[in-house]
């Protein structure tokens, strides 16, 4: 099973918990702020890592860093776990899957927005209010600029591209001609 697979696995436990006896939002900040503390103590990161330290150590370092932290019991309980199962390293995985299923949970999207100039902050607006009207869900939305496509917006939406470039409508006529 992939690291993904199994994160996506706590992930989905720990959202459930979350939501039933703690909130689900607190859990995130939770679960980042000790994802990010490991990786800003390389020490720390490689001890984790190292097959060769028993998982009773792990657990107890694990142990230490959350009487410091005080995160809520369902975060706790699940570090605490995985640092038992020698899981350690499923955790920045694990923290991007809860990031996902919250904003599912949440019922919002997010979008990004591709122009070939900047988009003023109004036309940002209305292009997020009119993503919101489509998808029936909240937006969230990045833009960037990418001169290369000319003219017109690509918007990425997931894994779904809505492409109504100015470069994409010339390749397709491009091609269209010398089919003829």
């Amino acid at each position: 099973m992939s690291m993904r697979s199994s994160a996506a696995r706590y992930a989905r436990a720990l959202l459930d918990v979350a939501i039933k006896e703690s909130d689900p939002e607190r859990a995130e900040q939770e679960l980042a702020a000790f994802v990010d503390l490991v990786r800003q103590n390389h020490e720390l990161q490689r001890t984790f890592e190292n097959p060769v330290v028993p998982a009773t150590d792990k657990r107890a370092v694990v142990q230490q860093i959350l009487e410091r932290l005080e995160p809520t019991t369902p975060v706790g309980k699940l570090v605490v776990l995985l640092a038992s199962r020698g899981r350690l390293a499923l955790l920045p995985d694990l923290l991007d899957v809860y990031r996902e299923r919250l904003m599912e949970h949440r019922n919002v999207l997010s979008a990004e927005v591709t122009t070939a100039v900047p988009l003023s902050p109004e036309r940002a607006a209305q292009l997020q209010q009119r993503l919101a009207g489509v998808t029936g869900r909240v937006v969230t939305m990045t833009t960037k600029v990418d001169a290369a496509i000319i003219g017109g917006v690509v918007t990425r939406i997931g894994s779904t591209v809505y492409d109504g470039s100015v470069a994409t409508q010339l390749a397709k006529v491009r091609d269209r001609l010398e089919q003829r």
